[in-house]
């Protein structure tokens, strides 16, 4: 090959990577950098799709062997049973070792107690922090991103946290030409992003790219569905709808999932990934902003949560 072949094919191999291919590189980096580092990492699971690309770039990470540590899901016992079937679905597909924190067991037992609107999204850090804590888990991997929302946007890819589980931003360390400071004390953990630089349409991008499976609520059907707070609420047991509060149905998807009590549907006929990806790209609410009553308690309502120990 002369010098000039050479130069043309390192060209053309250069404009053919793209942005998804930078961001993954940058994440499966990141898997194998806290895998390298730390002795007892585990990767937050719950079945969205944040997570859900997080562990299919963990699994490109370490192919062809098994992603080398467990599952976490901290479930609130009102999530959607479509997510919860896909979850089981997948952990058993890949024969992976699933981990659940259970939220009304606490509640069973006293040591937590039902909140008034019915949410148990603000439950889960102690679930949480005390899974972390009798695991002995040293870094913890979340599918949290910083275009999501404003404290969220404060993170670094490794977060130090406290031997509480909370978080100090101006604890923050510096991280130039991604290098990692994973050293923390006894007692101390790391959480870790590796989709911190992604936005919403990156990972339906990625989802496309990579044909990756999705819960159905992710995309245009038919569901009862009730207004509250300016949301598409489904019907439950965490206390939904009131007498005041008509049901109706409604071709509906939700661009993210979680306690269904504070997480809503929107108004949509996006039944595939190419018209969830169109329409992404024409909205200019966030998908927090848009679907998820918690964030909406207070201006600070996330960072306060993260400050106790949240994600």
């Amino acid at each position: 090959m002369t010098r000039a072949t050479a130069a043309q094919s390192h060209t053309q191999v250069t404009r053919c990577w793209s942005h998804l291919d930078s961001l993954e590189s940058e994440a499966v980096h990141i898997f194998r950098e806290v895998a390298g580092e730390l002795e007892n990492p585990v990767l937050l699971f719950s079945g969205g799709k944040d997570s859900i690309v997080m562990l299919h770039l963990a699994l490109k990470a370490f192919a062809p062997a098994p992603v080398p540590f467990p599952l976490l899901h901290v479930d609130t016992g009102h999530n959607f049973p479509e997510v919860l079937a896909y979850r089981d679905r997948t952990v058993a597909r890949y024969g992976l070792r699933l981990l659940v924190a259970d939220v009304q067991g606490y509640i069973d037992r006293g040591v937590l107690r039902e909140r008034p609107d019915g949410t148990r999204n603000p439950l889960q850090t102690l679930p949480l922090t005390e899974a972390i804590r009798r695991h002995r888990f040293d870094a913890v991997f979340g599918g949290a991103r910083r275009d999501e929302e404003k404290a969220r946007a404060k993170e670094r890819v490794f977060s130090l946290r406290d031997e509480f589980s909370q978080w100090d931003p101006r604890r923050q360390r510096p991280e130039l030409w991604q290098l990692y400071n994973g050293r923390h004390a006894p007692g101390e953990h790391v959480r870790v992003f590796p989709l911190s630089n992604w936005t919403e349409l990156d990972v339906w991008q990625y989802v496309q790219r990579e044909r990756i499976e999705l819960p159905e609520i992710y995309f245009a059907h038919q569901r009862e569905v009730f207004r509250r707070s300016g949301m598409w609420l489904t019907a439950g047991e965490w206390g939904g709808p009131t007498a005041s509060e008509p049901v109706e149905k409604r071709l509906v998807r939700y661009r993210t999932v979680g306690d269904m009590s504070c997480t809503g549907a929107v108004d949509s006929d996006a039944a595939t990934v190419e018209q969830v990806i169109t329409e992404i790209a024409a909205t200019r609410l966030t998908e927090r902003g848009a679907t998820r009553a918690d964030d909406k308690l207070s201006e600070a309502a996330m960072e306060d949560r993260k400050r106790e120990g949240y994600f």
